[in-house]
């Protein structure tokens, strides 16, 4: 019986192996970028390690079948089976070396693994011999030829066992059937941890080519094709003919004079971004929040500019990311950030303050993997990448991470020995279930979740409140801008409806001694979302936006009032004159809150932008 258990070890080891082999050929393949781009030894040969988890789950899927053949063969092994495990080995082999030999062909100038959207073009393959150079194809073909031999020679030569007229032991047989999966099972979702693997566990290098290279070309296909398997040719969300829905949108974000009003002293002030967990308008007491619960950001308001008709784009963490960073609005169905191909396409404004001569940085307490949070901020390349396993043992923390008060404090010591300008990221973690914040418990509430939920409110409130006293201290404070805002909105201790404003309204505030004086204290009512920020900010800094294409600048006061929220089929749109939320799935209107006179104007709206956006989604 040792037979059977060493065949499927041996086949897992081959699989592991056979993934390495395939990455060696990537980086030899792009030696020039290796080479040209300051990538040293180890960086590169770190990625194997990187890779072994995200390889483990892989190579967990391909021994399934093989798991069940072995069950076979432990009662009855003639010498077919140990063939048609050949053949199903072949062809898997076949299969993952497409995929990388085609990752070799593509990458040069989609600068990403194969997405699904690259399964369009198989029905055509003589338009892709047509696109390509002679020699690279024939390079290809030869590397293909040349892996899946290798593959399959060292396969039969080192790594199986053929299994016949194996004595059969029912005992072990059925032990083999009945203890063995769960450990495969522990392998498809990359080990006992709370989170199961994603792409971005590979992540480890402020290369992207790295990240790539180190990233499973198996896994990384099957997960593009099982978030776009509905949506690989067909916009689900079309009502009006391309032309039509572009002009609605295009309509939407016309200015016709740029008066952007600067409330800056500078153009290249430090910047402090605090993304806040789960911050509901419900928090902050002059947004009708109950009072006490805030009360360091009601000081702060007070000597700011406090945005007060502000959306979340989103629901979840990894739609505001993108929506803050990239100026992206969240859309229906999934989420741009847990797909690279389609993220490395967006802007970032990162980028783009790098650009400007900015040091950048991104603090977390907690693990950056939900929702892939981790792939897309490595996109956004960050000078530097803080999260929870690069705080020591000894720091206090609970179920989700370290503590905000630690966070913030090492984020402080460490911006102030960094190049000037900066721009540093702090996303908070208190305001997330289950809450464990290290305080005494405040009664807020007589209902226990959410008297839990407002105070972890407090907690991170009077996080922020003790970082900016003491950053007042601090020789770079006087040149800071500060911004406070959510990654998304939640259901509040007010019970509001999901399908209402008031359960998607969020906050933007801007504070400093960088703002004008005549300026600070202002409340500014205009509607505005979180793809809005780059826009705005960018103009304060004289800085070209028009990349980001969904952002518009929230101090022009000739720019068009509307946002956008969305849900799981459809968009919530809001304007001046009201609002609605939209299902495309049912054709059902929610809450609708608008004149008669404007119903259909602002539904075509909506409807047109929801269209756009997808179908820009489904392009990338």
């Amino acid at each position: 019986m040792k037979y059977i258990l060493s065949s499927l070890v041996r086949q897992f080891l081959f699989w592991m192996l056979f993934f390495a082999f395939a990455r060696l050929i990537f980086l030899l393949y792009y030696l020039k970028i290796i080479l040209t781009r300051d990538m040293g030894f180890f960086e590169v040969f770190a990625g194997f390690g990187h890779a072994l988890r995200l390889d483990a789950v892989a190579a967990s899927y391909i021994i399934i079948f093989p798991f069940f053949l072995l069950v076979v063969q432990s009662v009855w092994s003639p010498k077919w089976l140990n063939l048609l495990n050949k053949i199903y080995t072949l062809i898997i082999l076949l299969v993952y070396s497409l995929i990388t030999t085609a990752e070799l062909g593509i990458y040069e100038e989609w600068k990403t693994k194969l997405p699904a959207k690259a399964l369009l073009y198989l029905g055509n393959p003589g338009e892709i011999y047509k696109s390509s150079q002679t020699g690279i194809f024939i390079l290809l073909v030869v590397i293909l030829v040349a892996q899946v031999f290798i593959g399959f020679y060292s396969y039969q030569k080192i790594f199986y066992i053929n299994l016949i007229r194996i004595k059969t032991n029912y005992i072990f047989s059925a032990l083999f059937l009945v203890i063995t999966p769960g450990f495969i099972l522990m392998g498809l979702r990359g080990g006992l941890q709370q989170i199961p693997i994603v792409q971005s566990n590979s992540y480890y290098s402020g290369h992207h080519f790295l990240n790539v290279a180190a990233t499973n070309s198996g896994y990384n296909l099957l997960h593009s094709v099982f978030e776009n398997k509905k949506y690989l040719s067909e916009n689900p969300y079309v009502s009006y003919v391309p032309g039509k829905a572009k002009q609605i949108v295009m309509d939407l974000y016309k200015v016709q004079k740029d008066t952007t009003i600067k409330v800056l002293t500078t153009d290249r002030p430090n910047i402090v971004l605090f993304i806040m967990e789960s911050w509901s308008a419900d928090l902050i007491e002059d947004l009708g929040g109950l009072p006490g619960i805030t009360p360091q950001f009601k000081k702060l308001e007070n000597e700011g500019i406090f945005f007060t008709n502000f959306w979340a784009n989103g629901t979840r963490s990894e739609q505001g990311m993108a929506s803050i960073f990239s100026s992206f609005p969240a859309h229906p169905v999934t989420s741009i950030t847990i797909q690279p191909d389609k993220y490395a396409q967006l802007p970032s404004i990162v980028h783009v303050l790098k650009d400007a001569g900015y040091f950048t940085s991104f603090y977390f307490g907690g693990q950056l993997i939900y929702g892939n949070i981790k792939g897309y901020i490595y996109f956004n390349r960050f000078d530097r990448i803080t999260e929870i396993y690069n705080f020591p043992d000894s720091i206090p923390q609970g179920k989700l991470g370290i503590h905000d008060q630690y966070v913030f404090e090492r984020q402080q010591i460490e911006i102030s020995t960094d190049p000037r300008p900066f721009f540093s990221t702090i996303f908070s973690t208190s305001t997330h279930s289950p809450y464990d914040m290290p305080m005494k418990i405040k009664d807020f509430l007589a209902d226990n979740l959410e008297n839990l939920y407002l105070n972890s409110a407090w907690y991170a409130d009077s996080c922020i409140g003790d970082y900016i006293t003491k950053a007042r201290l601090k020789d770079w404070y006087d040149n800071t801008l500060f911004i406070i805002m959510a990654d998304h909105s939640r259901s509040t201790y007010r019970h509001w409806d999901y399908h209402s404003p008031n359960y998607h309204k969020t906050f933007l505030l801007m504070y400093g001694n960088v703002i004008k004086k005549q300026f600070r204290g202002t409340k500014v009512d205009r509607i505005g979302a979180q793809v809005d920020l780059t826009s705005t900010l960018l103009h304060q800094l004289n800085i070209d936006s028009k990349n980001f294409t969904w952002s518009k600048n929230l101090i022009n006061p000739t720019a068009k009032q509307f946002a956008s929220v969305a849900f799981e089929e459809g968009i919530g749109w809001m304007r001046p004159q009201g609002y609605y939320f939209y299902d495309k799935k049912l054709d059902y209107l929610h809450c609708m809150e608008i004149p008669d006179s404007l119903q259909q104007p602002y539904l075509k709206e909506g409807k047109a932008y929801l269209q756009e956006l997808f179908q820009q989604y489904m392009d990338y």
